[in-house]
C-alpha cells in the first residue's frame, strides 16, 4: 500500500506527483481507497449546520455544490440541501425558498449565512453594505511565502478578452474592465508540500467584496489557489487536485438584534488529505481565529480607510430610488447564479 502522493518507478524509487490519487489519499492494488468522509462529494444529506436562531442559519457549504440554480441538471445545490433538512423553514414567497445573505463560488467550501426571515435579511443586508462583517478564509497556495504577512490591494476588474469574459483580472492587464480598488490581508500559517510540490497554507481576510478576490488576488501575487482550474497554471484537468484548496472558515455578522458568529474546522489537514504534508509551522491557526474572535465589531464603512489608503471612504448620499428598488427587490427574494 503507498501514499498517494508517492509512486514506485520501475527502479523502485519514488516518484512524486501522482496527482490522480490525491483523490482517495490511499492506493492498494491499483484501486482507490477513500480516506475519510470529509473527502467524499457533496450529497443531498451531507449538509453541516454551525449556527442556527430564529432569524439566521449557518451552514458549512460543501467544495464543488452550487448555492441554487435554475437548471434541471443540477439536481445538487445547496438550496435542495436546506429544503432536505429544513423544508418548515422554506419560504415560498421566495424562488429558492431561503434567503442568501451572501455567495461562496460553487468550489468555494465553508460558511453560508441563510436569512429565515425578510428582517433578518433586511438586517444582514445592512451589515453587509457597510462592511461591518469579518470573514477569514484558509486556503492552500502554490509556493512558499517568504513573507509572513502580505496585504494585496490590486484593484480588480472584468476581463474582456475573448474565452475568458466569465473570469476577472487585475488593473493593467489586457482586456481588465471597470477595476475597483480590493484589498486583502493574508497570514502565512505554515509552509510544506502537496503532492511534492511547495505549497503554503495561509489564512486570507477580504477587506472589500470583489468577485472572485482571493483567487485572483492570490494569483497575481504569484501564488495561486491549488486546484484552482480558472486562476492557476494550466495544465490538465486529471493533474489537478480533488478540488480547490480554498474555505470560508470564521463568519461574523453583527446584526442589530444578534451577533451572527460561525467557525469551521480547518479542512486542510494531512490526516483527511495524504497529499498534504506541512514542516514549517510559522503561525499558529488557533490564535489567529481567537483574534477574529475578540476584536470588536468595526463601525460602519470603517474597512474603507484600512492599510491602502488609496481606498476612498464612502460618500454618504441619499438613497436613490434606483437603490431603494434594488434592496427591495433583495428583501423578496435573494438569488443567486454562482460565477463558476
Amino acid at each position: 500500500m503507498l501514499l498517494a502522493c508517492e509512486r514506485l518507478s520501475p527502479a523502485g524509487s519514488v516518484a512524486p506527483r501522482a496527482w490522480g490519487l490525491c483523490a482517495f489519499g490511499i492506493r492498494e492494488r491499483g484501486r482507490p481507497v477513500r480516506l475519510r468522509a470529509a473527502m467524499e462529494p457533496g450529497s443531498v444529506e451531507n449538509l453541516s449546520i454551525v449556527y442556527h436562531s430564529r432569524d439566521f442559519l449557518v451552514v458549512s457549504k460543501h467544495w464543488d455544490v452550487r448555492i441554487d440554480s435554475r437548471a434541471w441538471r443540477h439536481t445538487l445545490t445547496l438550496q435542495a440541501q436546506l429544503r432536505h433538512r429544513f423544508p418548515e423553514l422554506a419560504d415560498p414567497d421566495t424562488f429558492y425558498g431561503f434567503r442568501f445573505c451572501h455567495q461562496l463560488d460553487f468550489s468555494t467550501s465553508g460558511v453560508l449565512c441563510v436569512a429565515l426571515s425578510k428582517a433578518a435579511a433586511a438586517s444582514a443586508y445592512k451589515c453587509f453594505k457597510e462592511r461591518r462583517v469579518t470573514k477569514a478564509y484558509l486556503a492552500l497556495v502554490r509556493g512558499h511565502i517568504q513573507e509572513t504577512r502580505v496585504t494585496i490591494s490590486y484593484a480588480i476588474g472584468r476581463s474582456s478578452v475573448e474565452g475568458r469574459t466569465h473570469t476577472m483580472c487585475i488593473e493593467g492587464s489586457p482586456g481588465c474592465e471597470n477595476p475597483k480598488p480590493s484589498l486583502t490581508e493574508l497570514v502565512v500559517l505554515e509552509h510544506g508540500l502537496y503532492a511534492g510540490d511547495p505549497v503554503s497554507k495561509v489564512l486570507l481576510q477580504p477587506l472589500t467584496g470583489r468577485t472572485h478576490q482571493l483567487r485572483v488576488h492570490c494569483s497575481a501575487l504569484g501564488h495561486p489557489v491549488v486546484g484552482d482550474l480558472t486562476y492557476g497554471p494550466s495544465t490538465d484537468q486529471e493533474a489537478q487536485p480533488f478540488r480547490m484548496m480554498l474555505h470560508a472558515l470564521y463568519l461574523r455578522v453583527p446584526t442589530q438584534a444578534e451577533r451572527v458568529e460561525a467557525c469551521t474546522p480547518d479542512p486542510f489537514l494531512p490526516t483527511l488529505d495524504a497529499c498534504w504534508c506541512p514542516h514549517t509551522l510559522l503561525q499558529p491557526l488557533d490564535q489567529l481565529i481567537q483574534d477574529l474572535q475578540d476584536a470588536p465589531d468595526p463601525p460602519p464603512a470603517e474597512r474603507a480607510s484600512g492599510p491602502d489608503r488609496s481606498l476612498p471612504r464612502p460618500v454618504r448620499c441619499p438613497e436613490t430610488e434606483a437603490q431603494r428598488a434594488s434592496c427591495l427587490q433583495w428583501l423578496s427574494e435573494w438569488t443567486l447564479e454562482p460565477d463558476n
